[in-house]
C-alpha cells in the first residue's frame, strides 16, 4: 500500500510540474550553429555570446554546437540535430532545399550585396584587374579557393572566373587549392604558398583591422560585383517545439539587436555589421541558379 501511494504521489508530482509550464516536462535546449569560415576560438567567442543573449531574452536554453565542416552543418540541419544555423548563401540554399518548409529568417545590413576579393603575393606581380575579362591574366597561377562550399571564398570567385573564360584547369598544375577558411587563405597566399586566391572581403577588413595582414606581402588586386551571402536559416518546426509564434519572436530578436545595448554591440561587431535584417528564400535566387550551373546543387 505504500509503495502504491509512493508512486501516486510522484505521478502527481510529474503532473504539477508540467501544469506549471503547458510546454512540457523540461523543454529541450534550443540548438544553433555556423558554417565554419573561421578560425574556432573566434567563433566560439561570438556564439558564446549570442546563446547567452538569445537564452535570456527567449527564456530558454540555447546553446552553440560547433561542425567540423560547412557539409557537416548542412546534414545536421537536415536531420534536425540543429535549430538555427548561420549559413553562406550557398550552403543556405543546399540546407534548404533538403528541409522543405525551412526558413529564411534574416541577414545582416551587409550581406544584401556582399563581395570578394582575390588578394595576390605581391612577389606574384599580379597587377590589380579592372575588367572581367583581365582575369584571363590569372592563367598559369597558383590559386586556391576557401572552402570547397564557401559562397565568398569559391563558388562567386569561380562564377567570375567562369564568366571571363578561365577554368580550374588554366592555373598552375590543372588544379586549385582549397584552404579550408578564410583566414587560412589570407595567410597562404602572403606567405607565398599560392599566389593568389578568393577571400570574403569582410574577413580580410578584420585581418587588415587586427594588424594580421601584411600588404608589402598581399594586397587586392580585384573585388567582384555584389551578391547575397549569409544568412540565418531555421527549422520548420520550431513553433512546435518552443510554442506558437516561436519562429516570429526569434527573427524580432535578430531585427531588434541594438549597438545601444553594450552586449548586442559586441555582438554585432564580431559580426561585422551594423544590424540584421529581414530577409526571404528569394534573395537567393541567383545563388541558387549559379550553384546549378557550377553542378554545387544537382
Amino acid at each position: 500500500m505504500g509503495f502504491r501511494k509512493n508512486l501516486l504521489s510522484l505521478v502527481l508530482f510529474f503532473v504539477g510540474l508540467v501544469s506549471l509550464d503547458g510546454n512540457a516536462l523540461a523543454q529541450r535546449a534550443f540548438v544553433m550553429s555556423a558554417i565554419p569560415d573561421q578560425n574556432p576560438e573566434k567563433l566560439n567567442r561570438l556564439y558564446s555570446l549570442l546563446a547567452n543573449e538569445l537564452s535570456e531574452n527567449l527564456d530558454i536554453e540555447v546553446v552553440y554546437k560547433p561542425v567540423i565542416n560547412y557539409q557537416a552543418a548542412v546534414t545536421a540541419f537536415r536531420t534536425g540535430d540543429l535549430d538555427l544555423v548561420w549559413f553562406g548563401g550557398l550552403t543556405g540554399v543546399q540546407a534548404r532545399l533538403q528541409k522543405p518548409g525551412s526558413v529564411v529568417i534574416a541577414q545582416r545590413d551587409i550581406d544584401a550585396k556582399f563581395h570578394s576579393l582575390f588578394i595576390a603575393n605581391t612577389k606574384s606581380k599580379i597587377k590589380p584587374i579592372s575588367k572581367l575579362s583581365d582575369l584571363k591574366s590569372l592563367k598559369g597561377k597558383r590559386f586556391t579557393f576557401g572552402s570547397e562550399s564557401s559562397t565568398s571564398g569559391r563558388l562567386m570567385p569561380q562564377y567570375f572566373l567562369a564568366k571571363a573564360g578561365v577554368a580550374i584547369s588554366d592555373f598552375k598544375g590543372g588544379r586549385v587549392g582549397f584552404s579550408g577558411s578564410h583566414d587560412a587563405t589570407i595567410v597562404l597566399v602572403q606567405s607565398g604558398s599560392y599566389e593568389i586566391g578568393a577571400v570574403n572581403e569582410e574577413v580580410w577588413k578584420e585581418n587588415l583591422a587586427n594588424g594580421k595582414i601584411n600588404l608589402s606581402k598581399v594586397a587586392p588586386v580585384w573585388r567582384t560585383p555584389a551578391y547575397a551571402d549569409y544568412h540565418w536559416l531555421a527549422q520548420p518546426n520550431l513553433d512546435d517545439e518552443f510554442g506558437k509564434g516561436f519562429t516570429k519572436k526569434l527573427t524580432n530578436q535578430f531585427l531588434g539587436f541594438d549597438k545601444r545595448r553594450p552586449r548586442q554591440k559586441k555582438i554585432l561587431e564580431l559580426f561585422r555589421a551594423n544590424s540584421f535584417i529581414r530577409a526571404f528564400d528569394y534573395n537567393y535566387n541567383d545563388i541558387e541558379e549559379i550553384a546549378r550551373k557550377l553542378k554545387k546543387i544537382r
